[in-house]
């Protein structure tokens, strides 16, 4: 079982920059969630595992608020307050099995990229059909085991994809965990977000190791793969084409 990765010890330095989506992104994003959710607004949003508020203020311009954004790194959060403040938006310190939040409190929760690091899923499910209105909907944007797609940069990190697919859940475990706490999948929706104008970019993006799966490496196996990409990108072996990676998002409810 891979160690729970905490926020507050380095990945709050560098993760706004090294994660930052454009803003064209951003709202291709909001206009996916619209697609799932009700006409009417404003809707209340919690934002489960909002980390630096890169989506959080989005939300709020986009159904109206308010909106909760949930974390448990002090840190992470505090960079959200400084840099991802909003009228409509409200941080707060908390997990997925434990929101300091009302019954009844949202029309939606999402989960961007959060999933899997909830260690415990049953709990965090019934947690959140505690907070979700009735009809209220779960949108979780995630990677599953398996459904994992291949990523460019894995070549460089030997266990990369090994540690991905400890790290991610499979679609069954995801699906039974809610199906317990009443929240049924309604649908699965492949995505395709580019996320880096060229692999020279995504290359400087990635050496701010704003990436979890960093964190279950030895800092010799991170300076082998980055002693690799170096020499890849002298050797001028980069493409020009923007990158794009494959994911899902699930709507529960």
């Amino acid at each position: 079982m891979l160690k729970r990765v905490d926020y507050d010890d380095n990945q709050h330095r560098t993760y706004a920059e090294g994660r930052r989506m454009p803003a064209e992104a951003l709202a291709r994003w909001m206009a996916r969630f619209a697609a799932h959710l009700p006409v009417a607004r404003p809707l209340a949003i919690v934002d489960l595992g909002s980390g630096v508020g890169r989506l959080t203020p989005a939300l709020a311009e986009a159904f109206g608020g308010p909106v909760f954004g949930v974390e448990p790194a002090d840190r992470m959060r505090a960079v959200a307050e400084a840099s991802a403040a909003h009228p409509a938006v409200q941080y707060v310190r908390g997990e997925a099995a434990a929101m300091p939040l009302p019954d009844l409190t949202a029309d939606a929760v999402l989960m961007f990229l959060s999933l899997h690091h909830v260690p415990d899923k049953a709990a965090a499910a019934r947690e959140i059909a505690r907070v979700l209105k009735p009809g209220g909907r779960l949108l979780i944007r995630t990677g599953l085991s398996d459904r994992l797609g291949e990523i460019w940069w894995h070549r460089f990190f030997d266990r990369a994809r090994e540690i991905e697919l400890a790290m991610f859940p499979s679609l069954a475990e995801v699906t039974d965990a809610f199906a317990a706490a009443g929240l049924n999948l309604l649908t699965l929706e492949p995505v395709t977000e580019t996320y880096a104008a060229n692999e020279t970019e995504a290359a400087e993006k990635l050496k701010l190791r704003a990436i979890s799966v960093f964190e279950h490496m030895s800092e010799a196996e991170l300076e082998e793969g980055f002693a690799r990409l170096d020499a890849w990108l002298a050797a001028g072996q980069a493409g020009t084409d923007p990158l794009s990676i494959q994911g899902d998002l699930l709507g529960l409810g």
